[in-house]
């Protein structure tokens, strides 16, 4: 198991990076990135709607239009009058009230209408909304867009490995028994640490960040935690959908919602952080 995973996670690592050297040559489009994107935000969606349970689930037609809508977004270059980050809002509110009025089309009689409008919902945000984010940061004024979008990947990503064998070797106390038993105190110091040190690292040869390194440390830190929570947030959907993994698809992770889990929060605090 923990050959294959990282075996495949390096793998997966070099095609990261390989999609975004690459990709630049095509500037502004994208297209690989944009074709990496539909392909994870449909995959991931599938599983995510195929977690819930019978009775609550959404169409996933409906949740798979969202979500490739939402990823869509950012790759469509619009004219500067139109705000992309409001457009970004309605559009998401749009599939909000879509999800109410295909209930209020189908409904015969009480059951659980209100409670798969509300999942779709969620889906839409969860796989639509915040990878939308991520993926803006492609476009961000910057010369050294192409590393902080690497930077929102690697983070959380780089933090993932270090808790994992920080926790593997001198993990002791659980942070979070109930949720993720696997998960110790001394596994999270081990993958901040292990975060900041990727940040600063990638400071000194990109000029990536204003401050130098103290800001540096800063993003490892703050990305990094939003990471982990991110990895928490898919531990809890799958408890509450009383499921291991997200499914088979990945050898030795799980599946693609395993995978990107911890993007899925650290990219919007990324954004957030670039975009200032």
């Amino acid at each position: 198991m923990l050959k294959t995973r990282l075996l495949l996670g390096s793998l997966m690592a070099a095609a990261a990076g390989g999609v975004l050297h690459f990709d630049a040559t095509f500037a502004p489009y994208y297209p690989i990135l944009l074709l990496l994107a539909l392909a994870v935000g449909i995959l991931a969606t599938r599983e995510l709607v195929a977690l819930i349970p019978a009775d609550h689930r959404p169409r996933e037609w409906l949740c798979l239009l969202g979500v490739v809508t939402l990823v869509l977004l950012p790759f469509l270059r619009l004219p500067l009058t139109i705000s992309e980050r409001g457009l970004r809002g309605e559009v998401f509110a749009a599939f909000a009230i879509l999800a109410l009025l295909v209930e209020m089309a189908v409904y015969r009689e009480p059951g659980r209408c209100v409670t798969r409008a509300a999942h779709a919902v969620f889906v839409i945000a969860y796989l639509g909304l915040l990878p939308s984010f991520f993926l803006t940061i492609r476009w961000l004024p910057s010369e050294q867009s192409t590393w902080m979008l690497a930077l929102a990947i690697f983070v959380p990503k780089c933090c993932d490995i270090g808790a994992y064998f920080a926790g593997r070797l001198i993990g002791r106390h659980p942070m979070t028994p109930k949720l993720s038993p696997k998960k110790t105190w001394e596994g999270l110091a081990g993958g901040l640490a292990v975060a900041v040190g990727t940040a600063v690292a990638a400071g000194e040869f990109v000029p990536v960040f204003r401050y130098g390194l103290p800001e540096a440390a800063a993003f490892g830190l703050v990305v990094g935690i939003a990471g982990v929570l991110g990895d928490l947030a898919e531990s809890l959907i799958k408890r509450d959908a009383l499921s291991k993994d997200a499914s088979k698809s990945v050898p030795g992770f799980g599946g693609v919602l395993d995978v990107i889990d911890s993007i899925l929060f650290a990219g919007p605090a990324a954004y957030i952080w670039f975009a200032r």
